[in-house]
C-alpha cells in the first residue's frame, strides 16, 4: 500500500507541475503579448482577457492540489496549537477525513456542472471554445485535493507522527523533556 501511495503521489505530482508551469508560462507569454500588441502595435490581442481568464482557473483549482500536496494549504490552529499530541493527531485525522469527503463531494457538484455545460454546448466569447473543455479543470483540481486529504488522513492513521502530506510531517514546537503540557 506504501508503494502505491508513492506511486500515486509522484504522478499526480508531475501532472501538477506540468500543469501549473504551463498555465503560468502561457499568462505570462499571453499577457507579455498583449501588452506590446496594445502599446507597439494599437492592437490588444482579442482572446487575451478570455485565455488568461481560463489560466487562473487552472491556476487556482490546480495549486489547490499542489498547496494539499507540500502541506502548505491554509489551516486554522489557534485551537490546534494549544492541543497535546494525541489530541492534535485525533483532530488531524478527523480534518483530513472530512476535508477529503468535502474535496470528492465538490468534485462530484463540479462535473455535474461541467457536464450542464456540455449538454447547452455552451462556447466563450471570443475563443469559440466549448467552456465545459476549459472548466473541467475544477473538478480535476477538487479531486486531486481530496485524493491529498485522503492520503493525509491515511498517512496520520498509520504513522505516530503527524502527517500534513504524504512525506510533510508537521514539526514538534517543543520539548517534552522540559514537561510542556502541549506536547
Amino acid at each position: 500500500m506504501k508503494e502505491f501511495f508513492r506511486k500515486l503521489n509522484s504522478i499526480t505530482a508531475k501532472l501538477e507541475k506540468a500543469l501549473l508551469s504551463l498555465s503560468i508560462l502561457l499568462m505570462m507569454i499571453n499577457t507579455t503579448a498583449n501588452a506590446l500588441g496594445r502599446y507597439v502595435f494599437n492592437q490588444s490581442i482579442y482572446f487575451s482577457e478570455e485565455l488568461n481568464q481560463f489560466l487562473m482557473v487552472s491556476v487556482t483549482f490546480i495549486g489547490l492540489a499542489y498547496a494539499v500536496r507540500n502541506g502548505r494549504n491554509i489551516r486554522m490552529t489557534a485551537i490546534y496549537d494549544s492541543l497535546s499530541h494525541k489530541k492534535k493527531k485525533f483532530l488531524m485525522i478527523i480534518i483530513a477525513i472530512t476535508t477529503s469527503m468535502l474535496m470528492f463531494l465538490l468534485a462530484y457538484e463540479a462535473y455535474s456542472y461541467v457536464m450542464q455545460l456540455k449538454e447547452i454546448n455552451r462556447l466563450s466569447p471570443a475563443l469559440q471554445l466549448p467552456v465545459y473543455l476549459v472548466y473541467m479543470i475544477v473538478p480535476i483540481g477538487f479531486f486531486m485535493a481530496g485524493l491529498q486529504f485522503l492520503i493525509r488522513f491515511i498517512q496520520n492513521l498509520l504513522h505516530d507522527e503527524i502527517y500534513l502530506s504524504y512525506d510533510v510531517i508537521e514539526e514538534k514546537d517543543c520539548d517534552s523533556t522540559i514537561g510542556d503540557q502541549a506536547c
